[in-house]
């Protein structure tokens, strides 16, 4: 998956050669006047700028050498996360194509009960919910990061779309219904893209179960903020987000590096659709969190604008 903005090294390559010219232009020149042996107290002026040319093209080169190096780190990084995103890659498809063989052998047993062959049945759909989801995150990280997907405007009630968000996410991950609280007053309209929103807060809600811990509890709260901006906060108290991480969470395959996060499931895709799908719609997303074990509220910030009543 390649994202249109992909980092050239045009720039890089034609500033190292530009300071590769000047350096070799100023040392050809420090060269000819050693070998006359002519004293830099004579011809004062030439001298003068042999000397400001040779300090500008180092300063030249140490810049380049920085530049090279800051593409290095981030080409660096981005491949660490690419290795990362394969490895969950092949988790989430390895794991339930395993799944749906073993129920498949299991169901071409004789003899088998019907309620356990309808048992199976449903594992095996469960499964196949499970790659389709996947299948369609990725898909949608695909195209945020490769296209502004045009838009429809209509208006529609925040709490009814909160409330279908929070139902087909509840029947996806199994937790008790009550465990996702929705707080938000019945009245409040909003006019933006319907689609974007819901995918947007069914990542969140999904991301805030996943990384919940027993008892599960997550709050979608809807505010205003100081600016008069429409706010949807999703809260969870689970294992919180470190404070170095909470910017870089939205960056596309980024995972936080600790075991509690890589003990569950996850490509860095969800949150990178989040921020992309809400940037669309003309708004932000940001997360905050106490600290690890404390749980992380994900703020979702959209123009005033976007409020009907």
């Amino acid at each position: 998956m390649t994202s249109r903005h992909s980092p050239s090294i045009s720039l890089p390559v034609i500033l190292s050669s530009v300071a590769v010219t000047l350096a070799v232009a100023v040392l050809v020149g420090w060269i000819l006047l050693i070998v006359r042996n002519k004293p830099l107290t004579q011809d004062i002026i030439a001298n003068t700028w042999l000397l400001v040319a040779g300090i500008v093209s180092l300063a030249i080169i140490i810049a380049v050498l920085v530049l090279f190096l800051f593409f290095l780190i981030r080409e660096i990084r981005e491949v660490r996360r690419q290795t990362s995103f394969i490895d969950s890659v092949t988790h989430e498809l390895k794991s339930p194509l395993a799944a749906l063989k073993l129920c498949l052998e299991t169901l071409a047993r004789e003899g088998l009960p019907d309620r356990q062959r309808e048992q199976l049945r449903g594992m095996m759909l469960d499964d196949v919910d499970r790659l389709s989801v996947f299948i369609d995150r990725v898909l949608t990280a695909t195209r945020v990061s490769q296209e502004r997907a045009a838009q429809t405007i209509q208006e529609f009630s925040l709490a009814a779309l909160a409330e279908r968000s929070v139902s087909t996410i509840v029947k996806r991950t199994k937790v008790d219904p009550a465990a996702v609280n929705v707080a938000i007053d019945p009245a409040l309209r909003v006019a933006t893209d319907e689609i974007a929103l819901a995918t947007a807060l069914e990542n969140l809600i999904d991301n805030a179960i996943k990384y919940s811990t027993p008892p599960v509890r997550v709050d979608v709260i809807a505010g205003e903020d100081a600016r008069g901006r429409l706010t949807i906060d999703v809260r969870d108290h689970g294992i919180g987000i470190p404070r170095g991480h909470q910017k870089r969470i939205f960056e596309r395959f980024y995972r936080v590096p600790e075991e509690q996060v890589r003990e569950r499931r996850g490509t860095g895709l969800g949150l990178y659709v989040v921020s992309a799908l809400i940037r669309s719609l003309g708004g932000r997303v940001d997360a905050s969190s106490p600290g690890p074990g404390e749980g992380a509220t994900v703020r979702i910030t959209l123009p005033a604008s976007r409020r009907v009543s």
